[in-house]
């Protein structure tokens, strides 16, 4: 068939459709006239829409003729594998962020009605792929780098299957001497910066998350694993990005609401647990414990260090500096 051809068979198609979304039944004859064809093209042009995934159904006798199931009254949606699947990881990763309020709320509210439309519309088969696809994603905080999203897709499809994957990533956080690493892996997560794969690493016998803007040679092989006791995805991925990534972490306890610190604070920057109604405890991490210290100095609340004892001390010894630094009285 030459492009112009397929052209025109997919143009035609596509009215097929939409006249079967008009009203209830049409006959064979009908439909032929209406496309200029003849019923042994209307039937073939039928099998192409059931072939898609959208379920015609045909009846004989009186009153008889085609009949297009459910989902009749909405517009076509017509989306190949990666398109579909590339669109829904996108609105699972907005509608996962929309905890954070405000704009994001509102656009988090928005990517849910999305999918909830995307889910009606596609056809059976796509249905399947992405509603499996949706639960390989979790998400926290919003804005995220933009992902090749053949490789979201190719990870997607590997912790919904349950198969080993292998890829390059660099041993440090300089980005140099990448290794070759085997995983199971088990939920993409979605954070205010990028993406990560939560994954239990093969080699070193534990769960790691790693960042996917830093893999390459991907590859999901036929390996299928059976599934093992997970931490939550993402909590267990804040918590690496926060704080285990760095050589040093500190604990905070802060005396102000939960809701009020994660406001303040970047979800990627520290991990922010509620207590009560009015205190929560902070976590987070840097090659040097002055710089997180001063950040929650600089939150505006009243805080303790709880961990580690040292960096009590080290409070002390930079308050009594400030108070140094002012003008006699």
């Amino acid at each position: 068939m030459t492009a112009d051809a397929e052209r025109g068979t997919t143009e035609r198609v596509l009215t097929l459709l939409g006249l079967l979304q008009q009203r209830q039944v049409w006959t064979g004859p009908e439909l032929a006239e209406r496309l200029n064809v003849t019923p042994r093209t209307v039937r073939r042009d039928v099998e192409r829409l059931r072939a898609l995934g959208y379920p015609v159904h045909a009846s004989q006798g009186v009153g008889g003729g085609y009949q297009l199931g459910a989902g009749q009254d909405l517009p076509p949606l017509l989306l190949d594998d990666e398109e579909a699947i590339a669109t829904t990881l996108s609105l699972l990763a907005t509608a996962g962020a929309g905890g954070a309020g405000g704009a994001v709320a509102g656009a988090g509210d928005a990517a849910l009605r999305a999918l909830t439309k995307l889910d009606r519309v596609l056809p059976a088969r796509l249905q399947r792929e992405v509603r499996a696809l949706s639960g390989s994603v979790e998400s926290f905080g919003g804005g995220r780098a933009p992902v090749d999203p053949g490789l979201l897709m190719t990870l997607a499809r590997a912790c919904r299957d349950e198969v080993e994957t292998g890829f390059d990533y660099p041993a440090g956080r300089s980005g140099s001497e990448a290794r070759r690493r085997r995983v199971e892996p088990y939920r993409l997560v979605a954070s205010d910066r990028r993406w990560y794969l939560l994954a239990y690493d093969l080699d070193r016998d534990d769960w790691r998350s790693f960042r996917v803007d830093r893999m390459t040679d991907v590859t999901a092989r036929t390996w299928r694993f059976r599934p093992r006791e997970a931490p939550d995805a993402a909590t267990f991925v804040q918590e690496s990005v926060a704080s285990r990534v760095y050589p040093r972490q500190a604990r905070f306890l802060v005396h102000a609401p939960a809701t009020t610190v994660r406001a303040q604070v970047p979800a990627s920057a520290a991990v922010v647990r509620p207590l009560d109604g009015e205190r929560c405890e902070v976590l987070s991490g840097a090659a040097n414990l002055d710089l997180v210290l001063m950040h929650v100095l600089l939150l505006g609340h009243a805080f303790e260090v709880l961990d580690p004892p040292e960096l009590a001390t080290r409070s002390r010894e930079l308050a009594q500096r400030l108070l140094d630094a002012g003008p006699a009285a």
